[in-house]
């Protein structure tokens, strides 16, 4: 799941993430799939983690621990 701050200057609701009310500056995930849908609204929402960034992080700590 990618990781998105929402910027707005209030409240929002969104359907794709089940109805849930979205506070201004509140971290979000949402399906990797999604990520450009949500980051292309720069007045909205700003980028914290792109998808896949986690799994690349955890491959880098699993390689210099080995």
């Amino acid at each position: 799941m990618a990781r998105v701050r929402f910027i707005g200057p209030e409240p929002v609701t969104v359907p794709e993430l089940g109805d849930r009310v979205i506070q201004p500056d509140q971290l979000v995930e949402v399906p990797d799939a999604r990520f450009d849908g949500y980051v292309c609204q720069t007045t909205l929402w700003e980028p914290v983690e792109e998808p896949g960034a986690t799994k690349k992080v955890a491959a880098k700590s699993a390689a210099k621990e080995g």
